[in-house]
Formats: structure tokens, sequence, C-alpha cells
């Protein structure tokens, strides 16, 4: 699991001390319905949750990181590179920060490390991420790491009990 610092974040793996954090946004109205955070933050659902992060890339899903404080090393939200498309070039992306953490520019500066590293890879071509349309906090953060809006994928996927639309951003290599 590569380990990947600038400016004020660090990715880096799931750790178990990272529990806490993964607890407090179990009750979070998006981050369950979105991601396997688990909705019951029972100390095994959590241990497990941990070791869904750490077994992403052996089970060849992509990488999961913890976003964390670079100075502290304490874990404020979670980075995904999902790989699942990368035989055609294309990989995705996905981040939360737990709500105390969000507008101080940790998950733009989590998304331009991660984009910065994966555009490296001759096999990535093409980064995409999806994001709600209400989700303006989100979308600001893809545009202010040179991601471009592509369109509106309507109904594009469940999200708890219906569709959502799906804004589709993509930022190309070179």
């Amino acid at each position: 699991m590569p380990l990947i610092e600038t400016g004020s974040i660090r990715l880096r793996q799931f750790a178990p001390k990272d529990s806490p954090l993964v607890a407090s946004v179990s009750d979070d109205p998006l981050i369950p319905l979105i991601t396997t955070v688990p909705s019951n933050p029972e100390p095994a659902e959590l241990e497990a949750y941990l070791a869904r992060q750490h077994g992403r890339f052996s089970q060849g899903w992509g990488y999961s990181f913890a976003i964390a404080d670079r100075d502290t090393d304490d874990a404020v939200g979670q980075l995904s590179l999902a790989l699942r498309n990368l035989s055609f070039g294309r990989a995705s992306v996905g981040y939360w920060i737990v709500p105390a953490q969000r507008r101080q520019g940790r998950a733009r500066a989590a998304l331009a490390a991660i984009t910065d590293w994966a555009l490296r890879f001759d096999q990535v071509h093409r980064l995409e991420l999806y994001v709600e349309p209400w989700n303006e906090g989100s979308w600001r953060t893809a545009e202010a790491c040179g991601y471009e809006r592509e369109g509106l994928l309507r109904s594009w996927e469940w999200v708890g009990d219906q569709r959502r639309d799906m804004y589709l951003y993509s930022r190309i290599a070179g």
C-alpha cells in the first residue's frame, strides 16, 4: 500500500486507530449509503470495515486510503481509487471527509494528490468521479483539481432506496 504525502495531508492505509473516525460517520445521512461504512458502529462492524479497506488492492478492486493530517496522522476521511475499468484506461475516485473537518481544503488536497499519483501510470488515461448535483462542495472540489463536468447521468445509481442523478466529472492524462 503506497504512502502519499503532500502539503498538509497523508494518504495511508487504514489502521485500527481509525475506528473512531469510521464510527463517527456511521450516522451520517449519506456516507453509509454510498460506501461500506457500517450504519451500526459496533466493534465487529468497524473491524470488518477496516479489513475490507485492507483487502481492496489484493482483491483487484483498487486502493482505499485513510486521509490523514500529515502532522498528527489523525484520519479525517477516506479516499478510494477504483481500478475496475483499468483495462479500458479508466479509474474512478471517491472521497468523504468527516463533517468537523470539511471546508478546510482536505478533500481538495487528497484529490489533487491521488490525481497526480494515478495519472503517472501508463495504464490510466482517464480519471472519473461521480457527484450528486446537490453536493456543491464535492463538485467544487473536483473542479478545483482540474476535473471537468461532462454531463448529468440521469438515474445513474441507487443511493439508499432511490435512484439518483450524478454529475460525471473527468480528468484526462496529459
